[in-house]
């Protein structure tokens, strides 16, 4: 159904095929350093569907649906040439919106989502959405810091959040160096699982 929209998504040269296994925070940095428009064809690969299923929503049909995607992938090049956006799933959901909302809008069609702030630019609502995001991963990450046993969690809060050296926690909880270590590291490895874990269940 949609086989003419993935094929003609951006192509990925042989030679970046390494970077599928990176995240999207860690493509975008490396992007902006290099400005090579094939590391956006990585992500746009990623979510071709997920800007589909947006486009159908709003659009109600396949062939504006398939045009849609098209110009959303060219409006996401042209606008990370110019912003540096830290979340790109949000962000593309929010460009890709936009557009149908935009697109809609100059057919005369009004749905009740269209209003000032909604079809304000990407650059305008990035702030807010990094704000959203940001809010997110704190819970998150008070949640997660809850389920470390107590030497983990003591650790990693004095290490992380108030900046105390191994030294200085050890004489604070007296536990030795190599105990601090340990227990900073297998809480930072066990906070991160228990993140992805709350990240994919939202």
């Amino acid at each position: 159904m949609f086989t003419s929209v993935i094929k003609a998504s951006p192509s990925l040269n042989p030679s970046h095929r390494h970077y599928n296994d990176l995240e999207d925070k860690e493509i975008l940095e490396i992007y902006y350093q290099d400005n090579d428009n094939e590391l956006l064809g990585i992500l746009l690969q990623r979510y071709t569907m997920l800007l589909l299923g947006v486009c159908m929503k709003y659009l109600k049909n396949e062939e504006d649906a398939k045009d849609g995607v098209q110009q959303i992938f060219l409006k996401v090049i042209h606008e990370l040439q110019k912003y540096k956006v830290e979340y790109f799933k949000s962000w593309l959901y929010m460009v890709a919106k936009n557009h149908c909302l935009m697109k809609l809008r100059d057919k005369g069609k009004y749905p009740a989502e269209i209003n000032e702030q909604v079809i304000s630019s990407p650059a305008e609502n990035m702030d807010k959405m990094a704000a959203i995001e940001k809010d997110t991963i704190l819970n998150n990450m008070e949640t997660a810091l809850k389920q470390l046993n107590t030497e983990q969690q003591l650790c990693v809060t004095l290490f992380y959040l108030q900046k105390k050296t191994y030294q200085q926690i050890a004489e604070t909880t007296g536990y030795n160096v190599m105990q601090v270590k340990s227990h900073i590291q297998n809480g930072k490895r066990n906070l991160k699982i228990c993140m992805q874990k709350m990240q994919h269940a939202q």
